[in-house]
């Protein structure tokens, strides 16, 4: 099986190395002309790709042709200096998708799609309240891509990520009068968001929306001061507040529909 990866960084690249180590051919892009011999070392095809708003500048059809799937893994970017619309960017692609013999794409979203409105235990059931740009975007192109007929897409809402270089605690570290001390926490590290992901191309899981988060919840305040400790860095302080309210991500489908256990 061939596999064409938009977006070889944080995730993109581990999991492209994942899938070679089981025999998949890799097709990888990026967007810097220094990044291609990295990919290249590590048995990835390399491609040079950019999406704006009123364009795909590369060789995308090349990067397409012939794969099976495609997993479209690029952030939205969607701060105040980006004027570019996230959801204009992968219009742009569709028709090259449609053009090419892709016949699933395995869509990276985020559970920023719920918003801060849901409370309680959140499952793919509970209806979306995005309350950022970048929230409300993902999902229009979660709906955009799910409504082509041409081919099927499954979405993965990750929670908050981290693994290797990448941790929230770093945000947060040494910061007072943070809010919401009881809120239970939602994150995945990449380990798991690899295997999630691989396990909806093993169980053919296409036209499917998933949760993906680890079932442990402790507090903002107890997991946060825990891994500040941890990693040896000055602790946050948070208000003091009563108030228990937050969302608990709930990845039951993964478990019950891919087997699959964070």
């Amino acid at each position: 099986m061939q596999i064409s990866l938009l977006g070889c960084g944080w995730l993109g690249l581990p999991l492209a190395e994942s899938f070679i180590e089981k025999g998949f051919t890799v097709k990888g892009s990026v967007t810097s002309p220094e990044k291609l011999e990295l990919l290249k070392s590590k048995g990835i095809q390399p491609y040079l790709i950019s999406l704006t708003s009123t364009s795909v500048n590369g060789e995308v059809a090349q990067f397409l042709n012939k794969s099976d799937i495609l997993i479209i893994d690029i952030p939205p970017k969607l701060r105040k200096e980006e004027s570019e619309s996230f959801i204009q960017k992968i219009e742009q692609l569709i028709p090259y998708i449609e053009q090419a013999v892709v016949s699933k794409v395995l869509f990276v979203s985020s559970i920023s799609v719920y918003g801060q409105k849901n409370d309680g235990i959140v499952t793919e059931n509970t209806p979306p309240f995005p309350d950022t740009e970048s929230g409300k975007q993902l999902l229009e192109t979660e709906k955009i891509l799910a409504s082509n007929t041409k081919f099927k897409t499954t979405s993965l809402r990750f929670a908050g990520l981290y693994g290797g270089e990448r941790h929230p605690v770093y945000h947060l570290a040494g910061k007072q009068n943070l809010q919401q001390p009881n809120a239970p926490i939602n994150l995945i590290d990449r380990k798991n968001c690899i295997g999630v992901i691989e396990a909806v191309i093993n169980k053919n899981a296409w036209g499917e929306v998933f949760n993906a988060a680890l079932s442990q919840h402790p507090t903002r305040k107890e997991y946060y001061t825990q891994k500040a400790q941890e990693m040896q860095l000055p602790l946050p302080e948070f208000m003091e507040d009563n108030n228990t309210a937050g969302k608990i991500i709930s990845s039951q489908k993964i478990k019950t529909v891919l087997g699959y256990s964070l």
